[in-house]
């Protein structure tokens, strides 16, 4: 989807629109560290136990020894979790973890029994203790500032390999005893163990799983769609992430007929190589999701594609509309936003509706209670007809 930018003039443009421009132009420090008594955590403020028990419990246990960093790189303030490994992690990380089932401390839904089975594990500590009890001289552990192909040799060697293993250390752990030099039969072990939590864990409803989707977007497509752009999920961790983006697929609006009088829509949103859907609403042509879904936001930052299909049970589900989204804009304002102190609500730029791209009008990305999000209504395209609206959300890695 083609959109325009605005005058590339450096001239301010006047109005809301200019705040975008007043972000990217100022020389404004980073914030500065807060004081301690602003750097006290939530979960240990008095207002704070409103929260979930389990919720609460998985944020203490960020604070203890070990896992404020990351077991694998040792980057400060994790927010995913390997449930079967029982360790906090990167964002970073997590992208070469995915294969092996990751967590989100903030976007997943956690019962006491999950969080009962993470405090058995013992936390990073623990795990290093096993995973990593010979480390040889002659390997690094990888730093926050590592490249993925790194992170992802030294993960693959320690986790699936178990090269560092030690079978001999009698800790709680999710794997049964084993020698040092991992055998076949240990590793088959280790992949039944990660089917059986995946399974357990999938069993929350769909509203509870974002990390989930998160984690299992890679390679994630469907029929003709999924033979076309198929990708090896080993690649996951050779993408170097930015951030995430969360993308609340609101509804569709006059959606094209694909069955006798109506359809049975559903989404599919691409972002590089990564692929997440949302749920199948039947008989509708103005179907209502309200429904989000995340991505993580590579390097080089692609356009988000939008494929709108019909659900068949017997044939191949049928075409229903696409449209590319320029997502540049919104994550330049969100980085912008990262490195000003401008914390009040407002208008940051726009993206503006014209026969050349298919906005239905224009675009607003704003600055709301500290998060930079864009409201996007499109005109799905190689179709006869049908508009849909999505909500987007640019995420940091810092958050």
């Amino acid at each position: 989807m083609s959109t325009q930018h605005g005058n590339s003039d450096r001239k301010p443009p006047s109005g809301s629109s200019s705040r975008l421009f007043d972000l990217l132009s100022a020389e404004q420090p980073y914030r500065n560290q807060p004081s301690d008594a602003d750097s006290t955590p939530w979960f240990m403020r008095k207002d704070s136990w409103r929260a979930s028990n389990a919720k609460g419990r998985l944020e203490r246990l960020l604070t203890e020894s070990g896992n404020s960093v990351c077991a694998d790189c040792g980057s400060p303030d994790p927010k995913w979790v390997s449930l079967n490994l029982g360790v906090f992690i990167c964002i970073k990380c997590s992208g070469v973890h995915r294969s092996l089932g990751v967590f989100s401390v903030k976007l997943d839904e956690w019962t006491d029994d999950q969080v009962d089975s993470l405090e058995n594990l013992g936390g990073n500590n623990l795990a290093n203790k096993k995973y990593e009890a010979y480390l040889p001289d002659n390997i690094t552990k990888p730093t926050p500032d590592s490249s993925n192909e790194e992170r992802a040799d030294f993960i693959k060697r320690k986790y699936e390999m178990l090269q560092f293993f030690d079978g001999n250390e009698h800790v709680t752990c999710p794997l049964p005893p084993h020698q040092r030099s991992p055998s076949s039969s240990s590793q088959g072990s280790l992949a039944n163990l990660f089917a059986q939590d995946k399974r357990q864990f999938e069993k929350q409803p769909t509203r509870h799983r974002i990390g989930q989707r998160f984690r299992n977007s890679w390679g994630r497509r469907d029929n003709d769609h999924r033979k076309s752009i198929k990708k090896s999920s080993s690649l996951a961790g050779m993408v170097e992430f930015i951030g995430l983006i969360k993308v609340n697929v609101v509804k569709g609006t006059n959606l094209a007929v694909r069955d006798m009088v109506s359809s049975d829509p559903y989404v599919i949103l691409t972002l590089g190589q990564q692929s997440v859907k949302t749920r199948v609403i039947k008989n509708n042509l103005n179907p209502v999701w309200n429904e989000s879904l995340m991505l993580s936001i590579p390097e080089n930052i692609p356009h988000l594609k939008v494929i709108v299909y019909d659900k068949d049970t017997f044939s191949h589900d049928d075409f229903m509309g696409d449209a590319e989204i320029d997502i540049q804009p919104l994550v330049t304002a969100a980085q912008a936003h990262e490195r000003s102190e401008i914390d009040e609500s407002m208008q940051l730029g726009e993206l503006v509706a014209s026969k050349d791209n298919t906005l239905e009008k224009d675009g607003i990305i704003t600055l709301t209670d500290g998060k930079v999000k864009q409201d996007l209504c499109v005109r799905l395209q190689n179709v006869e007809r049908g508009v849909l609206e999505i909500e987007l959300e640019c995420v940091p890695l810092t958050q």
